[in-house]
């Protein structure tokens, strides 16, 4: 048992990197948060497309991360 969810941890956290990589920037970084990229934040644009999907899959990756790691703490 401890061998498959740690196997399954390390496959998600393989595919939550990927996910998090492919993923395009929001912002210019540091200083956009600084001189005013923050106000994208609240803006009404929406992910359309892959980027939605990869929203998506980031927050159910990250998810199944924080399960397996606290699964593999039980064991």
């Amino acid at each position: 048992m401890h061998t498959v969810v740690l196997v399954s941890l390390v496959i998600v956290s393989i595919a939550l990197i990927v996910a998090v990589l492919l993923q395009s920037s929001k912002s210019a970084g540091l200083s956009g948060a600084i001189s005013g990229g923050a106000e994208q934040l609240f803006g009404k644009q929406k992910a359309r497309g892959m980027d939605l999907i990869l929203h998506r899959t980031t927050i159910v990756l990250a998810i199944l991360f924080f399960v397996l790691a606290i699964a593999i703490t039980k064991i």
